[in-house]
């Protein structure tokens, strides 16, 4: 495999020398070989769909993880012990799901800044991936929450205050972003720059943690609503039977046609004979809402290389639905080929560990590093598609790239629309995704080529095509500002940002799909040259 994209003047027209697997690659036509690698990207973002599913099952184990609190009454003198969570729901959004989330763009950028090392130029892969992953988060993303309710159920933020602090800090990445590259130092990245936009990711933390405990003086004076500790309702489906929703090894969760017991980002799922029932962990210990059969179920899966090796035979299983009634034989067929086309990921991922290891912390790691290494294959083949097509990378960046990378936040928003019983989650996750994007997406891969640059050359960071990205920002801040006027306008008129009556659904959902197309269809004819 080559790294070098080589292209060689033949028979009159420019032809890629460049490989991914073979050298005879080389020999296909043009527009066989884009049309190959443009299906093994496609490939890659179906693995990041499948990694993304024991992603969240790791991150739920991890949320849902308790701690022991004792405490003497003065006057009894008797001991009272409860249980705390030890996640706050606000840090919990902004650093496990949105950085979860947002990982695959964060891989890509990183790798293309380590394969530029000692270069004065940065790429431009990891920049426009991450720019066009904000578009994809506030607009089609926005577009998808807003239909996940129920016809005519209303979910709105509960917490307001904390909400306006995240969009304040999604705002400020991106202006920050413009003064670094147009005004402060243009077109280029000092080191002190790099290291500033990392710190403030931090400070995103503190005033969204400030904000949430209400401190005086780093919060704002507006009352937290209705957000109920559970954040979804306990659902119990008798007519289910257990072997159907679980199998008692297996890390995944099947979920029925019309049945709501999936998997929710911090819910916390367990079995017995009525089915999957969601519990509370705030002031319980995780033990006491479990059925005797429950704990039977725990104790006898408690040897982990059991658990493991379950995993891999699940992964040689194809769930084709032999044991239910399939209305249409083209169903099935879909539903097999869909089976045979992830087969490859799942016997991979069936390699991250069980999920209940170290309270899920092992397999948040371990998916987290097979993300890279998908991320990795994704940049071969975006090379590959610009050596080959002669389109700018950048534009298949902040399209192709954007879109696929973006899954597992569309799929992180999704659920949390669907499942949870506010609007905070959902919304939460797009606009500190958006955060995490600019202070660690790109923040931390400018940080290792100015360090590098620094000592080895005790020069700057240049920024290849500095304009066509600084013209994305500003099309990102006038699109954007028509996206959150929408979500203000149904607060004011129907109460709630997500849901409502279906036609206003549908029509806020094609409102926020037009703007981006807008964004994207006016940033590619500026790096294009057209405009």
């Amino acid at each position: 495999m080559t790294s070098i994209l080589n292209q060689t003047e033949v028979l009159g027209h420019i032809r890629c020398e460049s490989y991914f697997l073979f050298s005879g690659e080389t020999v296909l036509s043009d527009g066989l070989r884009a049309a190959l690698y443009f299906l093994g990207l496609g490939y890659c973002f179906v693995g990041l769909s499948a990694i993304t599913a024991r992603f969240f099952l790791s991150m739920e184990n991890v949320v849902k993880h308790s701690r022991k609190v004792v405490e003497i009454d003065p006057v009894t003198n008797s001991e009272t012990v409860t249980y705390k969570k030890v996640w706050n729901f606000t840090i919990a959004d902004i650093s496990l799901l949105a950085f979860g989330t947002s990982f695959p763009q964060i891989s890509l950028a990183t790798i293309d800044a380590v394969r530029n090392v000692g270069e004065l130029y940065a790429g431009g892969l990891g920049p426009g991936t991450l720019v066009g992953s904000a578009a994809f988060d506030l607009f089609p993303i926005h577009a998808v929450c807003v239909l996940m309710p129920k016809a005519g159920e209303l979910k709105k933020i509960a917490d307001l205050g904390v909400w306006l602090v995240e969009l304040f800090w999604s705002f400020w990445a991106y202006i920050w972003l413009y003064i670094i590259l147009e005004v402060w130092s243009p077109k280029v990245i000092t080191l002190w720059e790099a290291l500033l936009t990392v710190l403030q990711y931090g400070l995103l933390l503190l005033h969204a943690y400030a904000q949430d405990k209400r401190w005086p003086y780093l919060s704002l004076p507006i009352p937290r609503g209705d957000r109920p500790d559970e954040w979804v309702p306990e659902e119990t489906d008798p007519s289910k039977d257990d072997d159907d929703v679980y199998d008692g090894y297996s890390d995944i969760i099947r979920a029925e046609p019309g049945n709501r017991n999936i998997v929710d980002i911090f819910s916390i799922h367990s079995t017995n004979d009525t089915g999957v029932i969601y519990h509370t962990v705030s002031d319980a210990p995780p033990e006491s809402s479990y059925e005797p059969s429950r704990k039977k179920a725990i104790a006898k899966n408690s040897n982990v290389f059991a658990i493991w090796k379950q995993q891999f035979m699940d992964a040689f299983t194809l769930e084709t639905s032999e044991s239910r009634k399939v209305d249409s034989i083209y169903l099935w067929i879909g539903k097999l080929f869909w089976q045979l086309l992830l087969a490859p990921w799942r016997i991979l991922f069936a390699f991250v560990p069980p999920c209940h290891i170290a309270h899920g912390w092992v397999a948040f790691i371990c998916s987290l590093m097979f993300i890279s290494g998908v991320a990795y294959i994704v940049t071969l083949l975006t090379d590959l598609i610009s050596c080959v097509t002669g389109i700018n990378p950048y534009v298949i960046a902040f399209t192709a790239l954007a879109a696929g990378t973006s899954w597992p936040d569309l799929v992180a928003s999704k659920i949390a629309a669907e499942r949870q019983l506010t609007a905070d989650s959902a919304i939460a996750n797009i606009t500190c995704s958006n955060s995490v994007n600019i202070y660690v997406g790109i923040g931390v891969p400018w940080l290792i080529d100015t360090v590098y640059n620094y000592f080895a050359y005790n020069e700057p960071l240049y920024i290849q095509n500095s304009r066509g990205l600084s013209f994305s920002l500003l099309m990102f801040f006038a699109t954007s500002i028509g996206c959150i006027s929408v979500l203000v306008l149904r607060r004011l008129i129907l109460g709630a940002e997500l849901g409502g009556p279906r036609a206003w659904a549908w029509i806020t959902s094609l409102y926020f799909i037009l703007l981006w197309l807008v964004f994207v269809t006016l940033s590619s004819l500026k790096v294009s040259g057209f405009i």
